[in-house]
């Protein structure tokens, strides 16, 4: 008798949109385990600043792709779709439903969509990390290169630069038995979502954490370019005050919010619900697939 294979649950939403609750939730009705598909959470440490699921949070149900590197090392979209799949293919082994939950859709559509990342041309990148952001904005302009999602990030910048053609060399459909469900939210809603959980990640110690990851890794390295660090970093050089800090740090997530849904809504096979639609939607349809 033939094993039944699965389904790839992908959840995708803007930050603050509850993606983690409600995939928790289901990972726990339905036997699954989260693969969580964020370019921050990959970081050893960074567990505030980047609002990694809390360790009451991950003994509920398994959480992978977190903690994998130091903030000072390299972590690539290419890195993060190698160890996906291997997670993918670990989980459905043991009998599990692979939920893949984020934010950075470049990460996800890298999974879903089986993007063909070429090999890195060190030349090219050691003349991009020489030039200014705005310089990078220029070379886009110039060769017809779409910015990211995040286009003040100078990293993402110049990955979108190296992988120019990637567009090229993906599937045109999500990969075989995976599904997409985008959390929907109304704006004033996900406003004030936002200044709840920037109040608390404030509580909780945010500012302590960032100044001691930027002393420890240096406010330059390779992760220390997100909101909440170079915000910190402001504040520590006496540049801005801690209200002042806390009200750009929850307009830094407002912008972030608004392009993360730029770059999804560019996938048209997000079925796009609000918070209870989708976790009827996805129980429907895992519940389907059991049954199968």
């Amino acid at each position: 008798m033939a094993t039944i294979e699965h389904p790839l649950v992908v959840i995708v939403g803007p930050t603050a949109s509850g993606k983690t609750a409600l995939a928790i939730e289901l990972a726990e009705q339905f036997g699954g385990e989260i693969i969580c598909a964020d370019s921050r959470t990959v970081y050893k440490g960074m567990d505030i600043g980047t609002a990694k699921p809390t360790a009451e949070e991950q003994a509920r149900v398994p959480h992978w792709g977190l903690d994998l590197v130091a903030p000072n090392e390299s972590f690539t979209a290419a890195d993060f779709q190698k160890y996906a799949n291997e997670k993918i293919a670990d989980i459905r082994a043991r009998g599990k439903i692979p939920f893949l939950v984020g934010g950075t859709g470049l990460y996800v559509d890298a999974v879903v969509f089986s993007y063909e990342f070429g090999p890195v041309d060190h030349d090219l990148r050691r003349t991009l990390e020489e030039k200014t952001l705005d310089e990078l904005h220029a070379y886009c302009n110039e060769n017809n290169i779409k910015l990211p999602e995040n286009e003040k990030n100078r990293r993402y910048v110049i990955r979108a630069i190296e992988q120019k053609s990637i567009n090229t060399k993906r599937l045109r459909e999500p990969q075989r038995g995976s599904f997409i469900v985008g959390i929907t939210t109304e704006v004033n809603t996900l406003k004030t979502r936002i200044h709840e959980r920037s109040e608390q990640l404030f509580d909780r110690g945010m500012i302590e954490e960032s100044i001691r990851l930027g002393n420890e890794f240096g406010w330059d390295s390779e992760a220390m370019t997100g909101n909440i660090y170079r915000l910190t970093r402001q504040y520590q050089d006496g540049l801005i005050q801690k209200e002042e800090l806390i009200q750009r740090f929850e307009t830094a997530d407002w912008q972030l919010a608004k392009r993360q849904l730029t770059w999804l809504k560019r996938n048209e096979f997000i079925v796009w619900k609000e918070r209870d639609g989708a976790k009827k939607y996805i129980a429907n349809k895992l519940a389907q697939s059991v049954q199968a």
